[in-house]
């Protein structure tokens, strides 16, 4: 009995400390770029779901409301506002109206990113390099700017961006986007050691193929399918949950001595720069 009584003790002990780590991010307030669908919308509720108060954007109104509504119905603190990152007014306005209505910001997810182009990489336009790099990169650095100040404030805060398999391994016929992809991890590595004397961590996240409507001409391609999975060990492709849940662990006191590192979400698949 007494031996019962011991497990049942210890199950109860780690389950109660499960609890408080999936609640570690109580009192937070997160913003989340592009968070209406796919990783960013997982990123939003993973961090709600660990007790921030999430902040959700896109460029579209009906999908702003779209996205606030379902987080709502699952009970998240959630603010939604529209914005394309790549304007500086709406950068600007996103980071104000945190400040305003939640109190501060203590984390930022940069998951904002564009393709315009498909093709060889000799056919694209300095208009294509100059859209990709500017939201992809530039908006990314400019949106952290912004934000420091206040995470400063607050005594710290954490930064994530979300790269993609495609820095480490250009993708074909995404020459531009793979190299957009590869100044995040560089952009990472740079951050990093000037903003840890604040106490603000900066990581990444470089997800392989997941089933979201970004990727939807990958993944819906039986053929491209079956030659990445030849290539992962987790024989699946993968779902913006398995990115969210890593971005919220980066985010919280368990990842407290990480920063300026990428973590690749590819299934296993085999990724060096």
């Amino acid at each position: 009995m007494l031996r019962r009584l011991g497990s049942s003790l210890l199950a109860s002990h780690i389950a109660g400390r499960r609890m408080m780590s999936q609640q570690n991010l109580t009192g937070k307030v997160a913003i989340v770029t592009a968070s209406t669908d796919g990783i960013g919308l997982a990123a939003a509720r993973a961090l709600g779901q660990r007790g921030a108060h999430v902040v959700v954007s896109s460029r579209r109104k009906e999908n702003v409301e779209k996205a606030v509504a379902l987080l709502q119905s699952e009970r998240i603190q959630v603010t939604g506002t529209i914005c394309n990152v790549g304007k500086s007014e709406d950068r600007e306005r996103l980071v104000e109206m945190t400040v305003e209505q939640c109190g501060g910001v203590d984390i930022f997810i940069s998951n904002a990113a564009v393709n315009p182009f498909f093709g060889n990489i000799m056919d694209s336009t300095e208009q294509v390099w100059d859209k990709i790099l500017d939201v992809n990169v530039k908006a990314a650095f400019l949106m952290t700017k912004l934000v420091v100040p206040h995470m400063e404030s607050r005594g710290g805060g954490s930064v994530v961006f979300v790269s993609s398999i495609a820095g480490y391994q250009p993708m074909p016929a995404l020459g531009p986007y793979s190299v957009s992809k590869t100044a995040l991890l560089g952009l990472t590595r740079a951050l990093a050691p000037e903003l840890a004397s604040s106490n603000i961590r900066v990581n990444c996240v470089a997800p392989g193929v997941i089933k979201t409507r970004f990727s939807s001409a990958i993944w819906q391609n039986e053929d491209i399918v079956d030659e990445f999975k030849k290539q992962l060990c987790i024989k699946r492709l993968g779902d913006p949950q398995d990115v969210g849940g890593v971005i919220a662990f980066l985010c919280s006191e368990d990842a407290s001595y990480i920063t300026g590192e990428t973590i690749t979400v590819t299934g296993g698949m085999n990724c060096r720069l």
